[in-house]
């Protein structure tokens, strides 16, 4: 993350300076606001990689934010992370809805927040905006699939999974890593990951991925 620019947008400034202390200690350039109007000023002048964006704020909240920023070109590539108090589904799904990344409930784990972000560049940077193997081709700006000429709309975790295995397309990702990486800190049960491969060989055909057994699943496209 050395050198990447980060935006942490928060109303209050204790939240602001610990996450900014721990971000600049990974080399980070960071910059800070307390509103939602200064994060959107701030943003559109000095376009981020990353935004952490609190959803509750006085005068602009963090939805509106977000979808301000989705409407800005310059700012399609860049990931926002919502951090808030409110954990209800409703309010996640809003937030994605909105156009985020990723939704964090406070309060913060910085060395999980770390890690979410650190995934999150690997699969959905700037520098990659789509992978292609074989027949099948990822939009990660989009969240579109194109498998043999036709464009596919799937599910976000689908979509996830699939970005997951296609960014080392010849490694077995183990069922501990492919939990982490694509559900983080939800609680799921131990079949959704055989659940969401099933899905995918039923879109792409049953040799899209191949089963390692006793160790996990690999892109074989």
């Amino acid at each position: 993350m050395q050198g990447l620019k980060l935006l942490i947008v928060d109303d209050e400034p204790d939240i602001v300076d610990m996450l900014a202390y721990n971000f600049e200690q990974e080399g980070m350039t960071v910059s800070k606001a307390y509103n939602g109007t200064d994060a959107i000023r701030i943003a559109e002048s000095e376009v981020p990689q990353v935004i952490l964006l609190d959803v509750m704020m006085p005068d602009v909240d963090g939805i509106e934010v977000c979808e301000t920023l989705r409407q800005n070109s310059e700012l399609k590539n860049t990931l926002i992370i919502f951090l808030s108090a409110r954990g209800e589904d409703y309010s996640q799904v809003a937030g994605y809805k909105a156009g985020a990344d990723d939704y964090v409930v406070k309060p913060v784990r910085v060395k999980i927040l770390k890690h979410k972000i650190e995934v999150l560049l690997n699969r959905f940077g700037a520098k990659n905006e789509s992978v292609d193997e074989s027949n099948i081709t990822i939009n990660k700006q989009r969240y579109t699939v194109s498998h043999l000429g036709e464009e596919h709309i799937i599910p976000k975790k689908e979509f996830e999974l699939l970005a997951l295995l296609l960014s080392s397309p010849e490694r077995v990702y183990r069922r501990d890593e492919i939990l982490r990486d694509v559900w983080g800190d939800a609680v799921i049960g131990d079949r959704t990951i055989d659940v969401h491969v099933r899905k995918l060989r039923e879109r792409f055909g049953d040799n899209v991925i191949q089963t390692v057994k006793g160790v996990g699943y690999k892109f074989a496209g």
